[in-house]
């Protein structure tokens, strides 16, 4: 992973935790694919795929959490969740991260932004 895609971890991370969210794990992997952040509240654990685009991209970082990277962190999740039972409800979400000159513009938290697949 390149420095801007793990400041941009480690600055929604930040933003996760002034949420509220207790971290679980960074950059779990399995042979299907990564999640780049586990987090958990009261009601909820949390994938968490950051994407981090200019601001002036065509289109918003969400939406390059393609079908198949969905799969991918769906199927992750459920062996993440297989190895560590949980009685908290799984959600998958996207923090989205803008930049515009190597510098972060704002955070954007997209609760239950897909589903299991």
């Amino acid at each position: 992973m390149n420095n801007k895609g793990k400041l941009g971890e480690i600055a929604a991370a930040e933003y996760l935790r002034r949420k509220k969210y207790k971290l679980v794990d960074v950059n779990y992997t399995s042979r299907f694919g990564e999640i780049d952040l586990i987090v958990k509240n009261r009601k909820y654990i949390c994938f968490v795929e950051v994407k981090q685009r200019s601001v002036n991209s065509i289109a918003t970082p969400a939406e390059f959490v393609t079908p198949s990277k969905q799969r991918r962190i769906s199927t992750t999740a459920s062996m993440y969740l297989a190895n560590n039972p949980t009685k908290l409800q799984p959600r998958f979400d996207v923090v989205e991260i803008y930049t515009e000159d190597n510098e972060i513009k704002f955070i954007k938290h997209l609760e239950n932004a897909f589903n299991l697949v």
